[in-house]
C-alpha cells in the first residue's frame, strides 16, 4: 500500500515567519526544514511535502491571480497527495477559502487553510497547533476517502468550512467564527468529526477548476446618514457589474425615494445587487418588513444567510461565468458549496 502524502503550500502570512536571532526581525520560514522547527510531525505515519509560492506575500495584498495559481498547483498535484494544507495569512483567509470553495468543482480531497497570530517559531504560537491539526484532517481517511473533502480553515481547536468563516478577533487565538454554520470538527484530545455537516454529495466527474474572477463589483455598507452622492459614486463606477448591499438587520434599508431610485438605478443599468446583512449571524429575509420589501421589486437577491466575503467571491466567480444576469441571480439563489443554508431559501 502506498504511503500517502500531504502538501503544504505556503503563500505568506505570520505562521510562517520566524525571529532572525540577529536582527529580531520576522523573515519567511524555510520550509524544507519543517520537521526541524516543528518535531511533533514526524510522529505521523504519512508523507509531507511542501511548496513555497516564488512570491511571498502579505495577505492583505492577496488578489485573485494568486487564488488561480493555488488552484493551478492543487490541479497539478491533484493526483499525489490525499489532500493540502494553504499556510496564509489570516486577515484574508476567509476570502481565499471562499474563492477556493467555488473555483474548485467536484474536489474529493481536503483543502485546509490555517495560519497563526504569533510566529511559529515563538514560544506560544498557536501555529504548531494549527498545523499538526491541520495536517492530521488533510491526511485523514476513512475507508479509502477523505474524511473532509472540502475547503476549510482551521484555526483554534475548529475546523469550518470555509465559504461559512469570518475573521471576528484581531488578536485571539479563536480568531475566526463560522456564525451559520456548525463546526466541521473539533479538536481536542481527539479530533471529533461533525459528520452531519460535512459535505458528502456524490463526486462521479474528476476535480476541475474555472478560475476566472470578474472583479468589477463593489461593496456598500449602509449607515445612518449615508449620502446620496456616496451611492451615485459607487453606482456610476465604469463597468460596475455587482453590488453588494450591506444591509441592517434581516436585510433592511432606508425607504426613502431617493435611495430607493439609486437601486432601481442600478438594476436598470445592469447591475445585479446582492443584499447581504451586517449583522454576523442570522439570515436577510427579504419582504418580512416593508423596509425591503420595495427592493424585491427592483430584482435585488437575497444574500440569505452567506458571509460577506463569500458573497464578495461568489458574485465574482458567477459574473465571470456567466452572462445571463437571470442566470447569474439563480445561481446567487442556490448553495453552489454550502455557503448558504438550504432551509433558509424561499424566505
Amino acid at each position: 500500500m502506498a504511503t500517502k502524502s500531504v502538501l503544504i503550500i505556503y503563500t505568506g502570512g505570520t505562521i510562517g515567519m520566524v525571529n532572525d536571532p540577529e536582527t529580531g526581525a520576522l523573515c519567511p520560514f524555510n520550509f524544507e526544514q519543517i520537521a526541524k522547527a516543528v518535531p511533533e510531525i514526524k510522529e505521523f505515519e504519512f508523507d509531507i511535502d511542501s511548496y513555497t509560492l516564488p512570491e511571498i506575500i502579505d495577505s492583505s495584498d492577496i488578489q485573485p491571480k494568486v487564488w488561480a495559481e493555488l488552484c493551478n498547483i492543487i490541479l497539478e498535484k491533484y493526483d499525489k497527495y490525499c489532500g493540502f494544507v494553504i499556510l496564509h495569512g489570516t486577515d484574508t483567509m476567509a476570502y481565499s477559502a471562499s474563492a477556493l470553495s467555488f473555483m474548485l468543482g467536484n474536489l474529493t480531497k481536503p483543502i485546509v487553510f490555517t495560519g497563526s497570530q504569533l510566529p511559529i517559531g515563538t514560544i506560544r504560537t498557536d501555529g504548531r497547533e494549527n498545523l499538526i491539526a491541520a495536517l492530521e484532517i488533510a491526511a485523514a481517511t476513512e475507508e479509502g476517502k477523505s474524511v473532509v473533502p472540502e475547503v476549510c480553515i482551521l484555526f483554534g481547536a475548529k475546523l469550518y468550512r470555509g465559504n461559512r468563516t469570518t475573521k471576528a478577533d484581531a488578536e485571539s487565538f479563536d480568531a475566526f467564527q463560522s456564525f451559520n454554520y456548525p463546526p466541521l470538527a473539533e479538536i481536542g484530545i481527539h479530533i471529533d468529526y461533525n459528520y452531519s455537516a460535512i459535505d458528502y454529495s456524490p463526486k462521479t466527474a474528476p476535480i476541475e477548476a474555472f478560475t476566472g474572477m470578474n472583479t468589477n463589483v463593489a461593496v456598500l455598507k449602509l449607515f445612518p446618514g449615508i449620502r446620496i452622492e456616496v451611492i451615485d459614486a459607487i453606482i456610476n463606477t465604469p463597468g460596475l457589474r455587482g453590488l453588494i448591499l450591506e444591509t441592517y438587520g434581516a436585510g433592511n434599508a432606508p425607504t426613502t425615494k431617493q435611495f430607493l431610485n439609486k437601486i432601481k438605478e442600478a438594476g436598470e443599468k445592469g447591475i445585479i445587487v446582492y443584499n447581504v446583512t451586517q449583522c454576523q449571524g442570522g439570515a436577510v429575509e427579504m419582504g418580512r418588513y416593508e423596509t425591503s420589501r420595495e427592493m424585491i421589486n427592483y430584482g435585488v437577491v437575497s444574500g440569505y444567510d452567506t458571509t460577506i466575503e463569500a458573497a464578495v467571491c461568489k458574485l465574482m466567480h458567477l459574473l465571470e461565468k456567466y452572462s445571463d444576469p437571470n442566470e447569474i441571480k439563480k445561481y446567487l439563489n442556490s448553495p453552489l458549496r454550502g455557503e448558504i443554508t438550504q432551509k433558509r431559501i424561499g424566505f
